[in-house]
């Protein structure tokens, strides 16, 4: 505006001077007139200017008026003073603000760090395995049930999750998929085989998260839960209502065949007792011996398909154990068997001894036929389990859910009835009966009797 003023004023000036006629006379009062001009315009500007400069002074002055020590301030005589008080009293409570603002972001640090604690306890505790990973599949967060399910050592942070699940191929392909289409499994059942060979069932549900911006566009949280106990216990009823089923419906169908056999056997001893020429004798001996067979086979399935009521009695599973091997002695020796067995003697249960003794007798039998020129081993040393464990060549992966099944063998001269009765005698004692393959060498089998007592 001042320059606005002093360029009007010179305007005015030389517009005199061009307008004025060219002779001395009049030139002289106009160029006073212009100079004077020029005076009022220059004083006017330079006004300004001081006004211009002095307006933050003024409003300081005015905001110290209005503020709440306005009172106080006012009795100052010197109006420096007063501006300088004023200007220390904003400063200090510049710094008040500012120390509450540092108190405030330090609770809210101590509110980040306490709920960033609490969000790691929770992963902690979770009874399942938690694996976050990132947009690159490297995994950001694992909890201790992650690690012993996964069996990794160390906190195993920053792995690819292709080298986490190694030796599960199912997980590793879903967590792919999730990451790069955003798919979604839920309660998705794997089976895998853990370190010391046994079967082991885990539920896994897989889906995506959002991640910060520097660690991606998304990533893939995995739960997995060890659902093993969960499914053998279902597939065990199961497999029992399917027996029951075909109990019922096979028991009358086997007492005819028996009654037919019986008859087989008798036509087969009558011919013995005839006058038969060597070769007829031989023959006669042969179907004899066929039929005795398909009886006793007859037999154990009318003893399978028909339980009979439990006689409960206590029993000593360090007798009966040694009672076994002794029963089992000439089987032991043609197959050049070797017998350990370890029995706590302490160890009683309430238990039907014809029973459990034929199911044991089966284990025992089927464990030295599994391993010829082996070694059989028995153990019970706990007041829950009885092990029978061979050194032979184990149990295929793939027939593991199938060794339970009546009629089902892998032996060129078995029934499959063994182990069904085995099975069934061990349920129908509120127990359970298990199969895997041993660490070392050959199989294991189980027996768990929740009446199982230690005197």
């Amino acid at each position: 505006m001042m320059a606005g003023l002093f360029l009007l004023a010179v305007l005015f000036a030389l517009t005199l001077y061009v307008l004025a006629p060219e002779t001395p006379a009049t030139r002289g009062p106009i160029l006073l007139a212009s100079f004077i001009a020029i005076l009022i315009g220059s004083l006017l500007g330079i006004l300004f200017l001081l006004r211009w400069l002095l307006r933050p002074y003024h409003q300081l002055i005015g905001e110290a008026q209005r503020a709440s020590v306005a009172d106080q301030m006012m009795k100052s005589q010197d109006e420096a003073e007063f501006v300088l008080e004023t200007f220390q009293s904003v400063v200090t409570q510049l710094q008040e603000q500012r120390k509450e603002l540092e108190q405030l972001s330090a609770e809210a640090r101590e509110r980040a760090n306490s709920a960033e604690k609490f969000s790691e306890r929770i992963v902690a505790s979770l009874p399942s395995g938690l694996i976050a990973f990132d947009s690159a599949g490297l995994s950001m967060a694992i909890n201790t049930p992650g690690r012993t399910l996964l069996e990794v050592n160390g906190t195993a942070l920053g792995e690819s999750y292709q080298k986490l699940f190694g030796a599960h191929e199912q997980l590793a392909e879903m967590v792919g998929d999730c990451l790069e289409t955003g798919t979604v499994y839920r309660r998705t059942e794997i089976q895998t085989v853990n370190a010391d060979g046994r079967m082991r069932r885990l539920g896994a549900t897989i889906a995506p998260i959002e991640l910060p911006p520097e660690r991606g566009p998304r990533g893939a949280l995995c739960l997995l839960t060890d659902i093993t106990e969960v499914t053998e216990l279902r597939e065990q009823v199961a497999l029992k209502n399917n027996l029951e089923s075909l109990g019922e419906m096979s028991a009358g169908l086997a007492h005819e065949f028996k009654n037919a056999i019986a008859t087989l056997q008798g036509y087969a001893q009558l011919l013995q007792s005839l006058e038969l020429n060597d070769k007829a004798q031989v023959a006669a001996g042969s179907l004899l011996n066929e039929i005795r067979n398909l009886s006793s086979m007859v037999t154990a399935f009318l003893n399978f398909a028909r339980p009979q009521p439990l006689q409960l009695e206590e029993v000593s599973v360090a007798e009966l154990i040694r009672d076994c091997a002794d029963e089992l002695e000439p089987v032991f020796r043609e197959l050049q068997v070797t017998v350990e067995t370890d029995a706590d003697k302490s160890i009683v249960i309430r238990a039907d001894e014809r029973m459990l003794r034929l199911a044991l007798l089966n284990l025992m039998r089927n464990a030295a036929e599994a391993a010829p020129s082996g070694r059989v081993f028995v153990r019970a040393r706990e007041a829950t389990s009885i092990e029978v464990r061979d050194t032979g060549k184990g149990i295929p992966t793939a027939d593991l859910q199938k060794i339970f099944i009546p009629f089902f063998t892998t032996k060129a001269k078995g029934h499959g009835i063994g182990l069904a009765l085995a099975h069934r005698i061990i349920t129908q004692h509120g127990g359970t009966l298990t199969a895997a393959n041993s660490p070392a060498s050959g199989a294991t089998f189980t027996i768990t009797l929740p009446q199982m007592t230690q005197i």
